[in-house]
């Protein structure tokens, strides 16, 4: 089985970078992105011990839950259209890129049970990139809180793709500190102790300066299989 020797591959990854950085492995939680691969190679991803699955496009999302339903924790992990909510609100455990008023208006509207909500953080300012400019952050949070239905469990965010470590990590580090900065303010809807960041091609160094939550796609379940 690909996915397993290659999950085995990341998790020794893992631990060695939580040994660089003094941290637990069962302190991250690998997310499967499975939008480029079948259903079958899904369900074989599943099999292998990854309960965590991420999509970040509608059709793909709903075509891949028809037959995989609750066999695993499902994260939306791209851009959400508020007119979309609707479609996938009862079917997500986790949403990762909240990053307007309007989108937190509509997924509160639509359920009834707190939703566990990252906000997307567009921390290296590319105009390709979907988030808020740090500065917004903290104002952002503190607004959503007469949403008794949004539940902020952290800050997610996409760092530049090919860039070298150090500016990476300055992208990671700067995410980590602005997480404190929420979780300091011990907001009730808001307890902030996670961080998504860290994908494919970066998720050690993401590790390394506190990443949680890491989207693994082609490295964990190949593409277009």
């Amino acid at each position: 089985m690909e996915v397993v020797t290659n999950l085995n591959e990341i998790n020794s990854n893992i631990r060695q970078a939580c040994e660089k950085s003094n941290r637990n492995p069962s302190e991250i939680t690998i997310i499967g992105v499975t939008k480029y691969v079948t259903i079958e190679r899904t369900e074989e991803t599943i099999n292998a011990g990854i309960k965590n699955l991420g999509e970040n496009r509608l059709e793909g999302f709903l075509e891949k839950y028809h037959y995989i339903q609750d066999q695993a924790s499902w994260h939306f992990i791209g851009t959400l259209q508020t007119r979309k909510v609707k479609e996938i609100i009862d079917k997500v455990d986790v949403i990762h890129s909240l990053d307007r008023k309007s989108l937190a208006k509509e997924i509160n509207k639509r359920t009834t049970t707190p939703m566990d909500c990252f906000v997307q953080v567009n921390v290296s300012g590319e105009e390709s990139k979907h988030g808020l400019s740090p500065e917004n952050v903290l104002p952002f949070i503190s607004s959503l809180e007469a949403f008794e239905n949004i539940r902020i469990i952290g800050l997610m965010t996409m760092a530049p793709h090919g860039e070298n470590q150090e500016y990476l990590r300055d992208i990671f580090r700067k995410l980590a500190s602005l997480r404190d900065e929420v979780r300091n303010e011990q907001l009730v809807h808001a307890p902030c102790n996670y961080l998504s960041m860290g994908m494919s091609n970066d998720y050690q160094l993401a590790i390394e300066e506190g990443a949680t939550h890491i989207r693994i796609g082609s490295k964990l379940v190949g593409s277009l299989k």
